[in-house]
């Protein structure tokens, strides 16, 4: 049970001065181009026909519910991210409030997120560089070498070289990844724009007649799956050591991003219902540039289509790896990880041999596991921390009263209360063979806390260290 307090976790990072060895070069635009470059990619372009085969053209709703159960937790972030902006995010945010063993699951459930989620994104890409090669070139890559076994492949070789891609991207330096992600953004936002007008052209209501063929058990389902699109909002929470005013800056980033998201996807979603049947929807990959392709009868569209979520998931390769580097450099500060994730190159001012462990590790599953496997295990995952989110801030009011904030949870215990009851609802709708999964995935976690962390723990072994008085705080014995 032992709590590192927000002043503590500030002082040690020096996000309130320069910064452990991290530059502050991010502003307000750059930080939602971040945001929106961490979310907007595969569960969009990829996972929406999974959604529409679960719940059918009630799929809307069942985005509608996903954002806001994102909404809620939104606000758990932006409170706790204003309080304690630094770069471990959740994880950082459940050490101040709910003790060391709970933050050291919380980083181990990051995994799935942030790093797992990253060979999700990855195998989607493949899908669409292959769509996108045959608009231009009139041919593919073999299914052997462009997907995993168990979807027609033997290894997946675009997921590792997007993922290779965008470790040598990071190793340059936060700026040079901040202007990329921001010009990749603004391209699939102005793709996913054009799908629109395209697809609203061909709108048909009886599509969306009946509405919920499965049903409430469809819906929830279809939200479970929806919910993997709106990962990534929460990696702007991971910036908060290379954002200039973080205090203010991240927790507008975050209302602006899932705002502007929500508004998106369930206008994506509709006008790929209403211009082709759900029936034609489920379960095809790259629907999207399907749509457009039957829309205006021709590949050009769908080339288009494709170009953009290349570009899309691209980015989202690139901003989600950014957060899982920046949660391994927090819990190796606090000695729960091995101290190579903690090192700063002084020339480029980024974690060189972090981004490099993360990208080798993560290439592997992403070139040999099915997306289905993996969004589930990643769903489940997030969910589970958003609710410690929601959690922690009930708990920093009761600890740290006085911490300062420039942003508080509105109806307050209300909504953070809501937000656990609905990322346990949308957990639930993952199916039991994904909550086995988890439960031996979190049994593995706590092995590995009791065999490394707990004994290696800096602040069990300097309590008082960095200079800094923290607030009277339990004690493991």
């Amino acid at each position: 049970m032992r709590i590192k307090s927000p002043t503590r976790l500030v002082a040690e990072s020096g996000t309130d001065r320069e910064g452990h060895g991290l530059k502050r070069t991010m502003g307000l635009f750059q930080l939602v181009c971040f945001g929106v470059g961490a979310i907007v990619g595969t569960g969009i372009f990829v996972g929406l026909s999974d959604s529409v085969s679960e719940a059918g053209p009630a799929v809307v709703v069942s985005f509608a519910l996903a954002a806001i159960t994102c909404v809620f937790t939104a606000f758990s972030f932006a409170e706790l991210g204003s309080a304690i902006p630094v770069s471990g995010s959740s994880y950082s945010f459940a050490y101040a409030t709910l003790g060391e063993r709970v933050a050291f699951l919380t980083g181990w459930c990051l995994l799935l997120e942030y790093g797992v989620s990253v060979s999700a994104v990855a195998v989607g890409w493949g899908q669409y560089l292959n769509e996108l090669l045959g608009t231009l070139t009139g041919h593919q890559l073999p299914a052997a070498l462009a997907a995993p076994p168990g979807d027609g492949g033997i290894v997946n070789i675009p997921a590792v070289v997007v993922i290779l891609l965008a470790a040598t991207l990071l190793v340059r330096g936060i700026r040079e990844s901040a202007r990329a992600t921001a010009a990749m953004a603004v391209v699939k936002l102005a793709v996913l724009a054009l799908f629109c007008a395209v697809a609203f052209t061909a709108y048909e209501s009886g599509n969306l007649s009946p509405l919920a063929p499965h049903e409430l058990a469809g819906i929830t389902s279809g939200a479970s799956l929806a919910f993997f699109s709106y990962i990534g909002f929460d990696a702007i929470t991971t910036a908060g050591e290379e954002v200039k005013n973080p205090r203010r800056n991240i927790p507008l980033a975050i209302m602006i991003c899932i705002g502007l998201v929500t508004l998106l996807y369930c206008t994506v979603a509709l006008g790929a219902i209403g211009a082709m049947s759900a029936d034609d929807v489920a379960d095809k990959p790259a629907a999207l540039s399907l749509i457009v392709d039957k829309v205006t009868g021709s590949d050009l569209g769908g080339g288009i289509i494709a170009f953009g979520a290349v570009v899309a998931i691209a980015s989202v390769v690139l901003a989600v790896m950014y957060g899982q580097t920046r949660i391994l450099m927090s819990m190796s500060r606090d000695g729960l990880v091995p101290r190579i994730f903690q090192r700063v190159s002084p020339r480029t001012s980024t974690p060189v041999a972090n981004t490099w462990i993360v990208a080798a590790v993560f290439a592997v599953p992403a070139a040999v596991v099915p997306l289905d496997v993996v969004m589930n295990l990643t769903t489940i995952g997030t969910l589970a921390v958003m609710a410690v989110v929601n959690v922690a801030v009930i708990a920093l009011r009761r600890r740290h009263p006085g911490t300062e904030t420039s942003f508080r949870v509105p109806l307050f215990p209300l909504s953070p209360v809501l937000g656990v009851l609905f990322c346990l609802y949308l957990m639930w709708g993952t199916g039991w063979t994904t909550w086995i999964q988890f439960a031996v995935f979190l049994a593995a976690g706590a092995l590995v806390y009791a065999l490394y962390g707990r004994r290696n723990s800096r602040l069990a072994a300097a309590p008082g260290e960095a200079g800094v008085t923290p607030q009277r705080e339990p004690q493991q014995a």
